[in-house]
C-alpha cells in the first residue's frame, strides 16, 4: 500500500497538518512510521476519507443522464466573442473550463455568478502519476 506523509496527506485533503494529526489522534485515520520514522497514512484510507468527505453541491436540474460526471458550481469567468465563448465554473476545488458557441452562452442565460452543471462524457480519460511512475 502506498504510505503519504501528513504534510502531502493535509494537501491532498484540503486541511492543515494539524487536522491531519486530530484525526489521526481520533482515530479517523490509522497511522505508521516510514523507514526514516515519519509519520504516515495509508493510500487507500486517505482517498476514502476524501470521498467521503468530499463537498460538491448536489445537481439541482433532477434529470438522468448517462453521464457520471456532472460537476455543480458557480460560473466564475466569461470571455465571449462573436461566435465562441470560453466559460469557466468553479466547482468544489474545481476549475472546469467549457468552449461553446456563443449562442448557447446568451440561451443558457450563463453570467458570472450563476449557477451552472458541467457534464462530462469523454471517451478517453488521461491519468498520471507523478515522478514518471508508469
Amino acid at each position: 500500500m502506498s504510505q503519504i506523509r501528513i504534510k502531502d496527506a493535509a494537501v491532498f485533503l484540503g486541511v492543515s497538518d494539524d487536522t491531519v494529526r486530530r484525526w489521526i489522534d481520533s482515530g479517523l485515520l490509522e497511522s505508521t512510521k516510514d523507514s526514516s520514522g515519519r509519520t504516515t497514512v495509508d493510500g487507500l484510507s486517505l482517498a476514502q476519507l476524501a470521498r467521503k468527505n468530499a463537498v460538491l453541491p448536489a445537481d439541482p436540474s433532477e434529470i438522468g443522464r448517462s453521464a457520471r460526471n456532472r460537476f455543480v458550481g458557480l460560473v466564475t469567468e466569461i470571455t465571449l466573442d462573436t461566435v465562441m465563448a470560453q466559460v469557466e465554473l468553479q466547482c468544489g476545488p474545481h476549475r472546469v473550463v467549457s468552449l461553446m458557441s456563443s449562442e448557447a452562452v446568451r440561451e443558457l442565460g450563463l453570467e458570472l455568478g450563476s449557477v451552472a452543471i458541467a457534464v462530462v462524457k469523454a471517451t478517453t480519460v488521461i491519468i498520471e502519476t507523478p515522478g514518471g511512475n508508469a
